[in-house]
């Protein structure tokens, strides 16, 4: 049996599924000039959809009848996409999009520390112990010394995007116990249709009925948001899962933050402080701490 690997293809598609990613975090910042964070949490799942159900339909997929299985999809639209995407876009007010795209990179180490909880087959080792205390630390240093001070809008902005990587986290166990033998872009479909039922109401109930005048920058942004970072990111990321693995798919995690910055700095005049460098400098560490792959080739030089 072939061990899955990082080929050149691979990680062409993986830097483009960084980039897609990345760039949510730049259209959640466009689009908060006109809509509500939660609305554009439904906007993103909700025009993603229609063309989800087209590419279904394409690959001849058919539409799943166990109950038990939509209550999976239900239970991942809320993990995956409905509390991380509005937990997200409610913190973008507040904190700039590259600092929010570098904590949200906790999301692989928190993954691998609720797995090795809660999942017989991914036990819970010293070095995902190691690597969530070090990817702690460089939140820590993102956040500054003042964190313990006083809690300012800031600050819960911070811990918003951090419970949403956690929120991310439980939703791969979720996933993996509810959704095992599911099709993959399947489970895409039955997500984004689980987070619409979830938001619809949501978003009627906190912002009222979303409006449709918006300006075309906003619009743009928008069906950015749902066709490239949704849509598109979900075909990379099943196709990177069947040629190279999950271990090499979570070096995404670590990619987006670069792109998310350089478009926030190119478009937005965004500039983000040392610290914010250091600490993803201390996440990535932590990561491949977490990861463990290549300090065992070190030890084999």
């Amino acid at each position: 049996m072939n061990t899955p690997s990082l080929d050149l293809k691979s990680l062409v598609m993986l830097l483009c599924l960084a980039a897609v990613w990345g760039g949510s975090f730049f259209f959640a910042e466009i689009a908060l000039r006109e809509v509500p964070p939660m609305t554009i949490t439904l906007h993103r799942v909700f025009w993603a959809l229609p063309l989800l159900f087209i590419l279904i339909r394409l690959r001849r997929l058919s539409l799943p009848r166990n109950p038990k299985i939509w209550l999976g999809y239900l239970g991942m639209g809320a993990l995956n996409n409905a509390i991380p995407f509005s937990l997200i876009f409610w913190a973008q007010q507040q904190i700039d999009s590259g600092v929010a795209s570098i904590l949200n990179g906790t999301t692989a180490m928190f993954g691998a520390v609720v797995a090795g909880l809660f999942l017989k087959d991914e036990p819970l080792t010293r070095n995902k112990i190691a690597g969530a205390v070090i990817g702690l630390a460089g939140v820590a240093v993102i956040m500054g010394p003042d964190v313990i001070a006083g809690l300012n809008p800031g600050n819960l902005a911070q811990f918003a995007v951090i419970l949403g990587a956690v929120s991310y986290a439980f939703a791969s166990v979720w996933g993996k116990v509810m959704l095992a033998g599911q099709p993959p872009m399947m489970n895409a479909f039955g997500m984004i249709c689980g987070t619409v039922l979830l938001m619809i109401p949501v978003v009627l109930l906190v912002d009222g009925v979303p409006s449709v005048r918006l300006s075309l920058p906003v619009w743009g942004a928008l069906w950015g948001i749902a066709a490239l970072s949704t849509v598109l990111a979900y075909v990379l990321y099943f196709a990177i899962l069947v040629r190279a693995g999950a271990a090499n798919l979570m070096l995404g995690t670590l990619l987006i933050p670069p792109f998310a910055i350089g478009l926030g700095a190119l478009f937005l005049g965004e500039v983000i402080a040392p610290a914010a460098w250091i600490g993803f400098a201390i996440i990535a560490v932590g990561f491949a701490v977490t990861d463990g792959r290549i300090f065992s080739k070190l030890r084999k030089v």
